[in-house]
C-alpha cells in the first residue's frame, strides 16, 4: 500500500534510515471528510492538511490514518465502524490524535473501516469493522479502539485488502488472515481466518501487497509472487487462472516495488530495481498508463524511464511518483484523483503540478494523498 521504500520498520543491526516527514496533501472524493479539510468537498488538486510540516506516514481510504515524526497517530474521515479507532463511531472531518501514545510508526487502513498500525516496538494494532476476522484477535467482533494482534513484536511490513491482510516479520516469515472467498490469503484454500495464519514455511518474503481479492508480495532473492483472483489478468502469470497459492509471476529477480488495485478492472503495477515501471491486468479507464485501455495478462513497461520510484494504486487510476520527486497520475478521474485540476481521464502519465518534491503516494478507492518535504 504505501510504497516508501525507506522501509524504516525491518529490525537490524545497522542505523536507522531517517524518518522522511513533511506537509501532507489530500485530493479527490470526500464524502466522509477524508480529506481532513474540515468539510466534504470534493477537490481536484492537492490540498494540504493543517499546516504541519512533521507528517511521516499516512494511508487513506473512505478513512484516513496518519502519523507523525514525532510517532503520534491521527485519524479523519469515515468512522460508523470505528475504524478511526478513537473510541466511538463519529465521524470527522478534520485531524483527531489517536489516544496519547507516541510509538505508533506505519499506519495502514482499508475500505471496510478498518484500521492498522505497526509500533516502534515492533507489534501489531487493529480496530473497526471485523466481519472476516481480519482484525487477527481470533473472533469476528468489531473495536472501536486499537487492540494488539497476539504478542509478536517482530511485525515490519503490511498491507491490507478489503477484509484481508498481509504481513511480514523481521524473519521473513508471511502470514495472512481475514477475507479469503479468491484463495487471496495464499493459504492454498478459500477459507477465512480470524488470527494470523502463515504462508508456507519460506523466510525470504518481503514487500506484500494486497487489495481484497487478489494479492502480490516480493521476496528478498527480487522475484515476485501472485495469487487469489485472475479476471483480468491482473496476477501477471499470462492467464486468467484464479489460484489460492503463491505463484511466481515470470523468471526475473529484479522486482522491487509492488502495489495493485480495484475495483473497475483489477490491476497491479511494480516499479523494478532499475527504476522502470511495469503494469499489467484489467485497462479500463486507462489505469495501465499504457496510452489504452486494454488489458493484459503478463507485465508491461510503462514507457522507457528509468527514474520510477513509488508507485500506488488507486481504485481505479494510479499514482507514481519519480526519483527527482516529481509526481504523476493517470487512469480514472471522476473525482478528481488525479490532481490534475479537472476530472479527464488520462491513459497515459500526466505530472502533478511542477513540483520536485513529493514522496509517498497513497491513493485508495477514490481518494488521494501524497506527502511533500
Amino acid at each position: 500500500m504505501f510504497g516508501s521504500r525507506n522501509f524504516l520498520f525491518a529490525k537490524s543491526s545497522a542505523a536507522p534510515a531517517p524518518i522522511i516527514s513533511g506537509k501532507l496533501f489530500m485530493w479527490a472524493e470526500n464524502q466522509a471528510g477524508q480529506l481532513g479539510q474540515g468539510n466534504t468537498t470534493n477537490r481536484s488538486s492537492p490540498v494540504q492538511v493543517g499546516a504541519l510540516t512533521t507528517w511521516a506516514k499516512f494511508t487513506t481510504g473512505n478513512q484516513t490514518l496518519a502519523v507523525k515524526s514525532t510517532g503520534e497517530l491521527w485519524a479523519w474521515g469515515f468512522n460508523n465502524y470505528g475504524g478511526l479507532g478513537t473510541g466511538n463511531t463519529t465521524s470527522r472531518s478534520s485531524p483527531v490524535q489517536v489516544g496519547a501514545l507516541t510509538n505508533w510508526k506505519k499506519p495502514v487502513t482499508d475500505q471496510e473501516n478498518t484500521g492498522f498500525c505497526i509500533k516502534t516496538d515492533g507489534t501489531l494494532w487493529s480496530w473497526g469493522s471485523n466481519n472476516f476476522g481480519q482484525l487477527g484477535n481470533g473472533n469476528t467482533t468489531g473495536s472501536s479502539s486499537p487492540v494488539q494482534i497476539g504478542s509478536s513484536t517482530n511485525w515490519v511490513e503490511l498491507s491490507v485488502g478489503n477484509g484481508n491482510v498481509l504481513a511480514v516479520d523481521s524473519a521473513g516469515k508471511l502470514f495472512a488472515w481475514g477475507r479469503n472467498q479468491w484463495g487471496q490469503l495464499g493459504l492454498g484454500n478459500t477459507t477465512n481466518y480470524s488470527s494470523p495464519v502463515q504462508v508456507g514455511a519460506l523466510t525470504n518474503w518481503k514487500i506484500p501487497s494486497t487489495v481484497g481479492v487478489f494479492s502480490l508480495c516480493t521476496k528478498t532473492d527480487g522475484t515476485l509472487w501472485a495469487w487469489g483472483r485472475n479476471t483480468s489478468g491482473q496476477l501477471g502469470l499470462g492467464n486468467t487462472t484464479n489460484y489460492s497459492s503463491p505463484k511466481q509471476v515470470g523468471s526475473l529477480t529484479n522486482w522491487a516495488t509492488p502495489s495493485n488495485g480495484l475495483p473497475n478492472g483489477y490491476f497491479s503495477l511494480c516499479v523494478k530495481t532499475d527504476g522502470t515501471l511495469w503494469s499489467w491486468g484489467g485497462g479500463s479507464y486507462g489505469k495501465l498508463g499504457l496510452g489504452n485501455t486494454t488489458n493484459y495478462s503478463s507485465p508491461k513497461q510503462v514507457g522507457a524511464l528509468t527514474n520510477w520510484a513509488t508507485p500506488s494504486a488507486g481504485g481505479s487510476f494510479s499514482i507514481c511518483s519519480k526519483t527527482d520527486g516529481t509526481l504523476w497520475s493517470w487512469g480514472n478521474n471522476l473525482y478528481g484523483m488525479l490532481g490534475l485540476g479537472n476530472t479527464t481521464n488520462y491513459s497515459s502519465p500526466k505530472q502533478i503540478g511542477s513540483l520536485t518534491t513529493w514522496v509517498l503516494p497513497s491513493p485508495r478507492g477514490a481518494t488521494s494523498g501524497c506527502i511533500q518535504t
